[in-house]
């Protein structure tokens, strides 16, 4: 799956704040994201946030170089 630093991720489940989606700040083995409701910072392994994602939003397409 690609998931870059700067994505958004709407997760299947909610945080417990009630959001359900996540900025991406760190990729590798685990993800650090960050809830947008309450800025809470999470690590997850890769394996476990890659089967919880419904969907990745993107700025756009015409960013990459």
């Amino acid at each position: 799956m690609d998931v870059r630093v700067g994505d958004q991720l709407q997760m299947k489940k909610t945080h417990p704040c009630g959001s359900n989606v996540f900025d991406v700040l760190r990729v590798g083995a685990d993800f650090k994201i960050r809830c947008t409701g309450c800025g809470r910072e999470v690590m997850v392994p890769r394996h476990k946030c890659e089967k919880n994602i419904r969907k990745i939003l993107r700025e756009s397409a015409g960013d990459e170089r």
